[in-house]
């Protein structure tokens, strides 16, 4: 007997993988976590049915969302993280030396403890004597913090369920003060390839246009996510993502990676004119 798990990216569209066996199927206080080896993308973390991580492709996410505000601010050093419980974007951090305190806010707590079992390529570093992980909501977390961080990093699931306040005016308006001056911000931003979320991600944008001064999308291409063409936001107090990327310092760090390189940095930034067009649609 053959045991797929599909995932619908749209109404009319889905994605199928075959799967070698469960390896945990648990209901936490906030949502469903299953995690179950692939022949294809190894290891996979679901979530209320939604692809979240496979260990095929995540670093394509984590060096992402991780390399690019670091090598527009190589300096970074305090960092907060917003989500991430599978502990890639942690592990990506952890590489730099320089960095000297990590927070980490992730409201539930079964996700580390599933990733932690099953998924430690990703959750590797977790235990690094920098990180200080919180078990509470994000929103509420980022409410109590003013001028503290160089860079948060929003590393949510979608604008739905136990992520929906993190794509908020209220939430990024507090991640504005949390921030020093010369504060960077990245978000996952979903895909506007499908329908279903280009309202969502263009009011996001709207919404950290009038927020912030320097406000730009890069994309990515991840297979398992919905499209596999996936975007990020970057806002910024002081950094622009071009003029001021460090490429000699950050190459001059060493830090091999899969997925990003600092040619890449430059190209992510120049985006398809349908996408253009949908992310000003709130204009």
């Amino acid at each position: 007997m053959e045991l797929w798990f599909s995932e619908f990216h749209s109404k009319y569209a889905k994605f199928s993988i075959k799967v070698k066996e469960e390896l945990y199927n648990k209901k936490s206080d906030f949502q469903h976590v299953v995690i179950m080896d692939t022949f294809e993308f190894g290891r996979v973390l679901v979530l209320d049915g939604f692809l979240m991580v496979t260990e095929k492709d995540e670093f394509i996410y984590h060096d992402m969302i991780v390399h690019v505000p670091m090598a527009v601010n190589p300096d970074v050093k305090r960092v907060l993280v917003i989500g991430a419980g599978d502990g890639g974007t942690i592990r990506e951090l952890c590489r730099y030396p320089t960095i000297e305190h990590i927070d980490m806010v992730e409201i539930d707590p079964m996700v580390v403890e599933a990733c932690r079992q099953h998924l430690p390529r990703t959750a590797c570093s977790l235990d690094d004597p920098r990180v200080n992980i919180y078990f509470e909501d994000g929103l509420k977390y980022v409410r109590r913090k003013q001028n503290e961080y160089d860079l948060i990093l929003v590393d949510s699931t979608d604008p739905f369920g136990p992520g929906e306040g993190l794509f908020t005016r209220e939430f990024y308006g507090n991640c504005y003060k949390a921030l020093n001056d010369r504060g960077i911000l990245v978000n996952q931003h979903e895909s506007t390839f499908y329908d279903e979320y280009v309202d969502k991600m263009s009011h996001v944008q709207h919404m950290l246009k009038e927020i912030f001064p320097k406000v730009n999308v890069y994309q990515a291409h991840i297979p398992t996510y919905p499209s596999g063409h996936w975007l990020f936001g970057y806002a910024s107090k002081h950094f622009d993502p071009i003029k001021d990327l460090q490429a000699d310092r950050w190459n001059g760090l060493g830090i091999k990676t899969k997925y990003y390189n600092t040619e890449l940095h430059l190209g992510c930034f120049a985006l398809p004119n349908y996408v253009k067009e949908l992310l000003s649609r709130n204009e």
